[in-house]
């Protein structure tokens, strides 16, 4: 709705003319003196002149309502009141709202209070809508990450602010152009004058022109200048303490300072499940530059894969980038699990030989029952179940049939190695010349690569991957060779195990940001994962070929999968902001490219001040008019009385 508005205020002094007005008409006038027969007919006029005071009762006449009533007009005249209100010129109009992470910003509002800038952009987006034409409808966009319909195009005033009521900041970088392309296509669709009014801080993460292809369009700012810090980058691994070789958790951090003078901080690390932080850090960010920050702690046995939160204090303008989320590693002992039919093996022998190995031993049977760490090497020694827990899988001596999709031969006596992948991780720094072999099962492995360590044109070891499992099968017992004897021996059990831990390392503290779908990888027999963050109800999210997709994820912060099928586990991802350009929160002009249409910017919606000043001031012409006749006109004349007939 519109509102009244004085566009010259100082007019409003021409009120002080009631004093001089009224004074004239309750002050007495000097009357002469004059000589007459009788004072009968002056009584009144004689108590005038015998009263102390100068002044008389006001006494209500036409001629002062009439200048009184030119007064307030001619003062109204010039203090130029207007009926203020937004411009909308369109029968279709495209409300694009920026929701990216910098309008979390305060903002001092009209009041003087503290707001924030997405607060602002609401108010003008309802501003927008009270200025809508009859008739005229309009389309309600989010602008963040991806674009979001929040309101298709409606007529229903109610209904569209119902929509904007919906809209919120998202801890995401922005991309306006895409939400400015994406409303700009919805308008094509449909006929009439198209107006697009897009509502941003300006601080794009994507900078340059946005198309609005030839569609008029209005860009309103919102927001004030105003300091930020925050952390822009954090990476977390594992390591070993230097004085006392403990495992030792470090984490790296970048903070960046975009205000003109330097700050003055702290820079703590929480981990989930402790009252105090684990340490801390004081820093002085220089003005306009970065800093970086190493965290180091030793974690306990009960951190291992809990999640930890980095804060940067004491807060400043945006509190989305003051903190940052990541895992606390599994710690550098490599997790294995080997299942066997033997209760000793050279396998066991190389791997209880490796001080970075955590090696539980099992039986066959109780791979099926026994709780194993998901992020794990399993080994299988002469058997190929079905359903394997953990993470990378290494097979050997598997029994005839189908193992993680390579089909087993019938065994080979004396096969001869001829061949292998040198270029191959698994066979890095080694060579099987010299090894031989008492019998082997061939491998039909399928797929370019997938044939590892070849005799003539039998595969004896293959590659059984998947996305996110490295799977190797050995066609063969290690101790029906000599490769035991071998150095190549314990170098391929060794590259295996680094394989594994950086995949486990890969998996844990990978970097995901915000807006981007969290990528989740599994055991290959996971099927269905239950997750939940913040802002995120804890829901079913089903599992393919060892990997979760969960959808893009808008806040900032630690998100849990678990499962309980076909065995128990859990995983823990944490999504951050961390981004250089959506921290630079200094609004920046928004330039448009409006080919063949036209393009404004303002930092509110623009003003259209339908102005009275003109009728008011003829109004007081007029009864200035009406006044001056009525002070200046003259009474009949008495018509002379007919003389009597004589």
């Amino acid at each position: 709705m519109g509102s009244v508005e004085l566009l010259n205020p100082k007019g409003l002094w021409l009120l002080t003319g009631f004093v001089p007005l009224v004074i004239f008409y309750i002050l007495k006038i000097k009357r002469q003196r004059i000589k007459v027969p009788s004072t009968w007919l002056w009584a009144e006029a004689r108590r005038d002149l015998l009263a102390k005071s100068p002044f008389k009762k006001l006494i209500p006449e036409l001629s002062l309502l009439l200048q009184i009533l030119a007064l307030l007009a001619l003062t109204a005249a010039l203090t130029r009141p207007a009926l203020r209100g937004g411009r909308i010129d369109g029968d279709h109009v495209a409300i694009i709202i920026d929701t990216s992470a910098s309008m979390g910003t305060l903002a001092r509002g009209a009041d003087g209070k503290d707001t924030t800038r997405m607060a602002e952009a609401l108010t003008a987006a309802n501003d927008v809508l009270d200025a809508l034409a009859p008739g005229a409808d309009a389309i309600v966009i989010e602008s963040s990450r991806e674009p979001k319909v929040v309101s298709p195009l409606d007529r229903d005033v109610r209904k569209l602010k119902g929509a904007l009521a919906q809209v919120a900041v998202r801890d995401v970088e922005g991309d306006l152009g895409i939400a400015v392309a994406l409303g700009a296509d919805r308008l094509r669709a449909v006929g009439g004058k198209r107006r697009i009014v897009v509502i941003t801080d300006g601080a794009l993460a994507h900078g340059g022109p946005v198309a609005a292809a030839g569609i008029p369009t209005q860009v309103i700012t919102v927001g004030d200048a105003r300091d930020n810090a925050g952390i822009v980058r954090i990476d977390v691994r594992s390591g070993n303490d230097p004085a006392t070789h403990r495992e030792q958790a470090q984490v790296f951090v970048m903070l960046q300072n975009y205000a003109a003078t330097p700050r003055d901080a702290y820079v703590t690390l929480s981990i989930d499940g402790h009252k105090d932080p684990k340490t801390s850090r004081r820093m002085l960010i220089p003005a306009h530059d970065k800093s970086p920050v190493v965290l180091t702690f030793s974690p306990d046995a009960i951190d291992y894969g809990k999640g930890m939160t980095v804060e940067l204090s004491p807060p400043d303008a945006l509190v989305i980038d003051d903190k940052a989320y990541a895992r606390v590693p599994e710690g550098h002992k490599m997790p294995v699990t080997i299942a066997s039919k033997v209760d000793y093996s050279w396998i066991m022998r190389a791997l209880d030989a490796d001080g970075d190995v955590d090696l539980q031993k099992l039986n066959l049977a109780q791979l099926a029952t026994v709780n194993i760490d998901p992020e794990a090497l399993v080994v299988v020694e002469g058997a190929c179940p079905e359903s394997i827990p953990g993470r990378d899988v290494l097979i050997v001596a598997p029994p005839e049939g189908n193992c993680l999709g390579i089909d087993v031969g019938k065994s080979v006596e004396q096969p001869q190695l001829t061949s292998w992948e040198a270029g191959d991780t698994r066979f890095r720094f080694l060579t099987l010349d010299g090894v031989h072999l008492t019998k082997a099962n061939p491998l039909a492995a399928q797929g370019a690569g997938a044939s590892l360590a070849r005799a003539g044109t039998v595969t004896i070891i293959g590659d059984a991957s998947v996305p996110g499992r490295a799977a190797t099968v050995v066609g063969f017992d290690v101790g029906e060779s000599d490769w035991p004897l071998k150095a190549s021996f314990v170098l391929f059990i060794r590259n295996v195990v680094e394989g594994a831990r950086l995949h486990r390392s890969q998996g844990a503290v990978g970097p995901v940001r915000t807006g981007d779908p969290l990528r989740i990888a599994l055991p290959a027999d996971v099927t269905k994962i239950t997750v939940d963050g913040p802002g995120m109800p804890e829901h079913d999210v089903d599992c393919k070929g060892g990997f979760a997709i969960v959808p893009p994820v808008e806040r900032a912060g630690l998100y849990h999968a678990k499962w309980t099928t076909p065995h128990v586990g859990s995983v823990l991802v944490a999504a951050n902001l961390t981004s250089e350009k959506e921290s630079d929160i200094t609004p920046r002009p928004v330039t448009v490219d409006a080919t063949a249409g036209s393009s404004t910017s303002a930092s509110r919606l623009a003003d259209a001040h339908h102005e009275w000043g003109l009728w008011l001031a003829l109004l007081a012409t007029l009864l200035i008019a009406i006044d001056l006749f009525w002070l200046t006109r003259q009474s009949p004349a008495p018509k002379p009385k007919a003389e009597r007939a004589t």
